[in-house]
């Protein structure tokens, strides 16, 4: 059976058996109770687990995610999210918070573009990405450090009011333990 085959069988199994705490769906906002938007890394580790140790239930917070958790540029997918969130969804707070152990700190660029190009990704659109891949992965080697600088960069950003605290986070998926980096109330 292909994973979209076990999705959709669990799909089928999970909207028969519905739990009570998503019956109301209809009926909650789009906008996060607590007012809050988390930005954090893909780790399938974190899945079901960072949240809950935050005390975080559904409806309670924006949760954007991706590899590193890191900001790019002034206007990438994670700066669009966060103004949305703040100029359309009521997010008044903003926690980046990174993980021990991320993966992405042992990535570089060019071992990345030995497997892309190995799975058939044409070398002229990798030229188009190069530097950028560069930046990103090559200047990411301490989970710690790269909350601290994507603090910055989101504090920093002219697009965010500052008046919305940016605080910096790390997560240790081992055991669920949160240290704060960056106090944004500071």
């Amino acid at each position: 059976m292909q994973i979209l085959d076990q999705v959709l069988a669990a799909n089928r199994k999970f909207v028969q058996d519905l739990p009570d705490k998503f019956i109301n769906l209809h009926q909650e906002s789009d906008k996060p109770s607590r007012q809050l938007a988390i930005f954090t890394c893909m780790d399938t580790r974190l899945v079901d687990f960072l949240e809950p140790a935050m005390g975080i239930k559904r409806g309670e917070a924006k949760v954007i995610k991706n590899a590193g958790n890191s900001v790019t540029g002034p206007f990438e997918a994670t700066i669009r999210s966060l103004v949305v969130g703040i100029f359309e969804l009521g997010v008044n707070e903003v926690m980046v918070i990174g993980h021990l152990d991320c993966g992405v700190s042992n990535s570089t660029s060019h071992t990345l573009i030995q497997k892309m190009l190995t799975r058939g990704i044409s070398p002229d659109a990798i030229k188009m990405i190069e530097k950028e891949l560069e930046g990103w992965l090559d200047n990411f080697h301490n989970p710690v450090q790269n909350v601290k600088d994507v603090v910055k960069k989101i504090r920093d950003n002219p697009l965010i009011p500052k008046d919305v605290p940016i605080h910096g986070l790390i997560f240790n998926p081992n055991n669920g333990q949160i240290e704060v980096i960056v106090n944004g109330y500071q």
